[in-house]
């Protein structure tokens, strides 16, 4: 085959644009510093490099973002309950000097009031945030945990119950004692110590107090329903009384929130037992209600039962009365097909009954306080009375001392009975902070993982798409000597032509 210079310079070019072209590509890797720049150059390694993407970018996702945002509200919500334990730990202190029965009227009166403080101080507790999301309303993270203002709002509640809520609470029934003035007490002449009694009655005490009058209230369990009937706490009759002698009464006083049982009807709800066999809770009773004068500070009924909001006509929380009621827990994806709770619920540590237990305690210091103001009042007037009046007053402060005996040891036993209720609070308190430092170090040990993960990833992506630089360099210098030696032969055999040799 005879070979021609026209054949010779075609290979030659092609040979040099070959070698330009490889030279390319090595410049392109040195200055992308990757090993290819398009799909088609290497489809394994492009396929790879998806896929090595895409799980650094979830990595990244999860530790950079999720990870933090999930630690930030463990902490927030810590701290909150932290703040809550010790606010506890004072009131259980505050109860235990109450307690003591050699305290006066006037210390025990400061000592409800710092209570009532503490009381407050909790529940603004309960309302901490984080990032203007509220950390133990649930799902409803936009509303806050309590009534920030008073309002005008009807809601229909239902509270689940169980017999363990039932109480059992002595009331001093002082007859017309706290009437008595220095103006009317000659016709007092009724008030003796034969008028003075004191009463034990059981009672549901609802969540709030100053309840709505004009709602029915009713309480259920299984396929039995309770209308209770409505009396005011300084009616007639008086509505203690009424349910001690009645073993079937049913009894509601708004004013205090609290619905009074018969002996009959106490026993039918404690003997209540759950059917381990099925998946309803047949040791449950519910009490049906209604509130709509709010206060601030009131707790929203939306964070803890089945309501109805009655002006916007919204359901809240139906799902409570299911069989399968779970709670609002908030998950953040923190690992690849893993995810973790963050957040605590109100009914877990904020209850109700820690406001409720300082208002009985309130409750009970008034009525030994306005006892004792009567007293003292007939004291001053006996000691310039004569006669009959002295009889009449020596009669009344009789029954004023027997009321005040009687109020006062109430109120002591009241004190120390809430000793161990608030400390089954701060028990419940201290549950929570370990439950959420339990996902803190969870948060913590994922963390480590995703950061190890998130190296080996980004180590094999690496791996799979950038070049070596030092490799890349040195075979570029090299390319690029083999193109100049290239040039340099193709130029001297171009130079000769088949004249050169004829």
């Amino acid at each position: 085959m005879r070979i021609t210079n026209k054949i010779m310079q075609r290979n030659n070019l092609a040979n040099i644009n070959t070698n330009k072209v490889y030279q390319d590509a090595l410049s392109t890797q040195m200055s992308t510093q990757k090993k290819i720049s398009r799909p088609s150059e290497d489809p394994v390694v492009a396929i790879r490099a998806l896929r090595l993407r895409s799980n650094v970018t979830e990595v990244s996702q999860y530790y950079s973002k999720n990870i933090p945002d999930a630690e930030s509200w463990l902490n927030i919500t810590e701290d909150a309950l932290k703040n809550h334990s010790q606010i506890l730990t004072n009131m259980i202190s505050q109860v235990t000097k109450g307690a003591n029965g050699d305290l006066t009227s006037s210390d025990r009166q400061i000592i409800m009031e710092q209570l009532k403080a503490l009381s407050e101080e909790i529940y603004t507790t309960a309302n901490a945030d984080y990032a203007g999301r509220y950390v133990f309303t649930g799902y409803r993270t936009d509303t806050s945990l309590s009534m920030t203002a008073p309002e005008q709002r009807l809601y229909t509640i239902t509270q689940q119950l169980h017999s363990g809520e039932l109480q059992k609470i002595t009331k001093v029934n002082t007859g017309d004692l706290l009437d008595i003035t220095e103006g009317n007490y000659r016709t007092m002449t009724g008030v003796n110590e034969n008028s003075i009694s004191s009463v034990d009655v059981y009672r549901i005490q609802l969540p709030y107090n100053n309840c709505d009058d004009a709602t029915a209230v009713t309480v259920s369990y299984g396929s039995t329903s309770l209308n209770a009937t409505m009396r005011h706490v300084d009616g007639n009759p008086d509505p203690y009384k009424e349910a001690a002698d009645d073993k079937n009464a049913v009894i509601f006083v708004p004013e205090t929130g609290e619905v009074l049982l018969g002996e009959t009807v106490y026993s039918n709800l404690v003997a209540l037992k759950d059917d381990p066999n099925t998946k309803a809770d047949e040791s449950e009773f519910r009490v049906s209600f209604g509130k709509k004068d709010w206060v601030a500070g009131d707790l929203r009924p939306e964070h803890y039962f089945a309501c109805k909001d009655q002006k916007d006509g919204i359901e809240y929380n139906q799902e409570y009365l299911g069989v399968d009621a779970k709670r609002q827990e908030i998950e953040y994806d923190v690992g690849f097909n893993q995810k973790i709770r963050v957040n605590s619920t109100a009914d877990e540590c904020f209850q109700h009954a820690i406001g409720r237990c300082v208002d009985d305690l309130a409750v009970a210091m008034e009525d030994v306080i306005n006892i004792e103001r009567v007293k003292n009042s007939i004291s001053n007037k006996l000691k310039l009375a004569t006669g009959t009046d002295a009889e009449l007053l020596q009669q009344q402060l009789d029954a004023a001392d027997k009321a005040y005996t009687l109020a006062k040891d109430k109120c002591q036993k009241l004190f120390e009975s809430s000793i161990s209720k608030v400390q089954g609070f701060l028990d419940d308190a201290n549950v929570a902070i370990t439950n959420c430092g339990t996902r803190s170090s969870k948060v913590e040990l994922i963390k480590n993982r995703m950061q190890n993960q998130k190296t080996t990833i980004e180590t094999l992506k690496s791996e799979n798409e950038d070049v070596d630089i030092t490799e890349a360099a040195i075979q570029l210098n090299s390319a690029e000597l083999t193109y100049q030696a290239a040039l340099m032969a193709t130029g001297k055999v171009m130079q000769n032509t088949l004249l050169n040799f004829i």
